[in-house]
């Protein structure tokens, strides 16, 4: 059986990207979605980045997202919740060989669990080492925070 998900791993390629909007782009931070997009690249092409935002979000930020080639998802409800119901149906219908999630918040550590537990390499992206999350960091493969 191993030899069979080897085959279905080696299919696998890039890495998905899902930022967490209102905990990572907070002034506190100071992050730039160019590095955020840049660390996920250090694991694989990034054959798709998401930023979530809330309804509230400035026009102004969804049009820079966008000029930086970010997919922009708004939601009038939980953007945690779209963000990890997306990053699940993404792992479960994509190919992807990462899943990488830039936020500070421990609600992800589930959809990290599931895309691990489904073959697929994990990447916790903390806006900085005051927004960094232990639990999102134990359980991703692979940890890196912005600004170290």
């Amino acid at each position: 059986m191993d030899w069979l998900r080897g085959l279905f791993d080696e299919r696998r390629e890039g890495v998905a990207l899902f930022v967490d909007g209102p905990n990572v782009l907070r002034d506190e931070f100071d992050v730039d979605l160019d590095d955020v997009r840049a660390a996920a690249a250090a694991s694989g092409r990034v054959v798709s980045a998401r930023l979530y935002l809330n309804e509230q979000a400035p026009g102004s930020l969804i049009r820079a997202a966008e000029a930086h080639g970010f997919e922009v998802i708004t939601t009038s409800g939980d953007v945690d919740v779209k963000l990890a119901v997306d990053v699940a149906e993404f792992v479960l219908r994509n190919g992807v060989r990462t899943v990488a999630i830039a936020s500070r918040d421990t609600d992800f550590k589930p959809a990290l669990e599931l895309a691990g537990r489904e073959g697929v390499r994990t990447l916790a992206i903390a806006p900085g080492s005051y927004g960094r999350s232990d639990a999102l960091r134990s359980a991703a493969d692979e940890s890196v925070t912005l600004e170290e």
